[in-house]
């Protein structure tokens, strides 16, 4: 990261604070490549609350001069009339991502409003807050095409999936996450929206020892597949996302359709769509969803592929 770079990222964040936002956004998305000097940085609009992000540990003059930079523009007359309330800091690249408050006053959770619909976020607790700005453009998918569906939403985390199919009139959601916390959060979002429980299912179990409990539980009109890059003896995306595949014709219904993810900036949407030629046929590729404006990369492989298939 170059401190030469700093006075771009103050003038872009001061034009962007003259019209916030109404709902939660990326302000600033260095790791797209389109800043040079700024790579391992973002910025987020929480809300009123903004976060800079961090992902890699900068030199000392440049952490100096950040700082420097984010005390002038607390100091704007751009930031005074912008409604913002905290100013946070952090360190996804030590050790528990630690946060620091540089201005203003920051409670441990904020809610947020995307898509019109509301989620809880977590600050300063974890490294991730609960929602992956990227794929608003995925949950509006979801939120349009879900009326009547039965849906499986896997790798679920905070449920965000599950909030916007439910919204848009899902008979029933499947969730399922090994990681039980998380589910939890999903279930204060549905909860946020005033959504009924009953047509929600929690299942905080290890996907590849759960295919009886989530075909029980089918067939899916719609799947969603949302996997980390790699969780530590769980899941690698290059070696364990076929054996997802292959499954997808025994959960499916006769005309079902599968949203298929992938954010790991070295694998290409070819990988999906082979992988799906080869492990099941009978899923044609139908789109690939377009990243928020705000996303820009300067390889649009790069960034997150959002891949939609029909089966025929």
């Amino acid at each position: 990261m170059e401190t030469t770079a700093l006075p771009t990222l103050e003038q872009h964040l001061l034009t962007e604070l003259l019209s916030p936002p109404t709902e939660v956004r990326r302000l600033f998305h260095g790791r797209g490549r389109c800043w040079q000097g700024l790579e391992q940085l973002t910025v987020d609009w929480l809300s009123g609350q903004v976060l800079v992000s961090l992902f890699k540990e900068p030199s000392e003059p440049f952490l100096a001069a950040l700082h420097n930079t984010l005390t002038a523009l607390v100091s704007s007359e751009a930031w005074l009339q912008s409604g913002a309330t905290s100013l946070l800091l952090q360190h996804r690249d030590r050790q528990g991502s630690p946060m620091e408050l540089l201005w203003g006053e920051s409670g441990e959770y904020q809610d947020v409003v995307e898509n019109g619909l509301t989620f809880k976020l977590d600050l300063g607790r974890k490294q991730n807050n609960g929602l992956f700005l990227d794929m608003r453009y995925g949950r509006r998918w979801v939120m349009e095409h879900a009326a009547g569906k039965r849906v499986l939403n896997l790798f679920a985390y905070t449920c965000g999936f599950s909030v916007a199919a439910i919204e848009g009139g899902a008979e029933h959601v499947v969730n399922l996450d090994m990681a039980k916390a998380a589910l939890s959060r999903g279930r204060d979002n549905h909860h946020l929206n005033k959504h009924d429980l009953k047509k929600v299912s929690f299942l905080g179990h290890e996907l590849f020892k759960s295919w009886g409990k989530v075909r029980k539980l089918g067939p899916y009109d719609l799947i969603i597949i949302d996997p980390p890059s790699f969780q530590k003896g769980s899941f690698a995306l290059t070696k364990d996302y076929q054996k997802i595949l292959r499954r997808l014709p025994e959960l499916l219904t006769g005309k079902g359709q599968v949203v298929a993810c992938v954010n790991d900036p070295s694998v290409s949407s070819q990988f999906l769509i082979d992988g799906m030629a080869t492990e099941a046929p009978e899923l044609a590729y139908t789109e690939r969803l377009a990243n928020p404006p705000e996303f820009k990369d300067i390889d649009p492989e790069g960034g997150l592929k959002v891949l939609v298939f029909d089966r025929q």
